[in-house]
């Protein structure tokens, strides 16, 4: 696996771990979700851009893509896939990555750490996402 794919579970990791913390400084908790884990310096880095991408993204991501779950509150969703919604779509903000490649990583991070169903689900949201944004 990629240091890059890696780092995006690292980075749900730790976004999963503060949902679960509730209140907590996200970055107190990824820096102790990530020392618990051993995770490589590299990794750390890459998972820390993509935490503070949801952070610096804060409210109005959940808000977009609130608007794009017609039919689920956000806060209704599992927790898992709520953490890749806002991990996917906080990636294809950043304009780094090519937004088919963000939307594929979402999606095997939901498969894998949740199930087929999420991967589906999370694959909707952020293609809506994406192409609301022009992106795709």
């Amino acid at each position: 696996m990629r240091v890059e794919s890696r780092a995006r579970a690292r980075a749900l990791q730790a976004l999963y771990a503060h949902e679960m913390r509730g209140g907590t400084d996200l970055g107190r908790v990824a820096a102790q979700v990530w020392d618990d884990l051993a995770v490589t310096p590299e990794e750390r880095r890459l998972a820390g851009l993509l935490v503070r991408a949801v952070t610096s993204a804060g409210p109005s991501l959940d808000t977009t893509l609130s608007d794009l779950t017609t039919n689920w509150r956000l806060e209704r969703i599992g927790a898992i896939e709520r953490s890749v919604l806002r991990l996917g779509a906080a990636e294809l903000l950043q304009r780094e990555t090519p937004p088919r490649v963000a939307i594929q990583e979402a999606v095997r991070l939901a498969e894998r750490f949740g199930t087929s169903a999420s991967a589906k689900f999370v694959n909707g949201v952020l293609d809506a996402f994406a192409r609301q944004a022009g992106m795709i």
